[in-house]
């Protein structure tokens, strides 16, 4: 199988993903089916994983183009959507060890907080973890990975398409930084 045919096994199978479905405040309504939950405009959960380097440098990735999501678009945090039943901490864990193959780290939370954004309605928490080793890619969603400065981060933002939800959570993120 090639690259393009994995990554649209993947995609069906993210899309079949059953996931948890919120209200407004964050209160669990039910499960739904991923794809569905995306169709109807409902709220989800998600998480961000912001990956720094001990230099200070933030991991971005480009994403791959069969994303439902925001296709061949810059990412500044791994994570993703949360698992029917699964805990905000608990999907991070696994998203950031999915997509970047970065396990056993500390992730320290830092925000709760809604987005919406077009078709895009979620309750977000974001995270961050420090990484020196190296970064083994999920191939059916990550492209390419770099870390960079946080100032090369956000001018490169301005000229190259980022995924506004993790550039609304990593603008959070900074602001409390400072």
């Amino acid at each position: 199988m090639d690259a393009s045919q994995n990554e649209a096994t993947h995609r069906a199978a993210s899309d079949a993903e059953l996931i948890d479905w919120v209200d407004e405040q964050d209160n669990l309504l039910g499960t739904l089916v991923r794809s569905d939950l995306r169709q109807r405009g409902l709220i989800g959960r998600c998480t961000f994983i912001f990956l720094f380097n001990s230099a200070g440098e933030l991991c971005v990735h480009r994403r791959t183009l069969s994303k439902a999501m925001y296709p061949g678009f810059w990412d500044t945090a791994a994570g993703g959507m949360v698992a029917a039943g699964e805990s905000y901490a608990d999907s991070a864990a696994r998203e950031l060890e999915e997509e970047l193959g970065v396990a056993g780290v500390q992730l320290t939370e830092h925000d709760h907080f809604y987005f919406e954004d077009g078709d895009s309605r979620l309750w977000c928490k974001s995270y961050s973890a420090v990484w020196d080793g190296p970064l083994r890619l999920q191939p059916e969603e990550v492209m390419e990975a770099r870390f960079l400065p946080i100032e090369a981060v956000l001018q490169e933002a301005e000229q190259k398409p980022y995924c506004p939800d993790a550039q609304e959570g990593l603008r959070r993120y900074l602001a409390s930084r400072r």
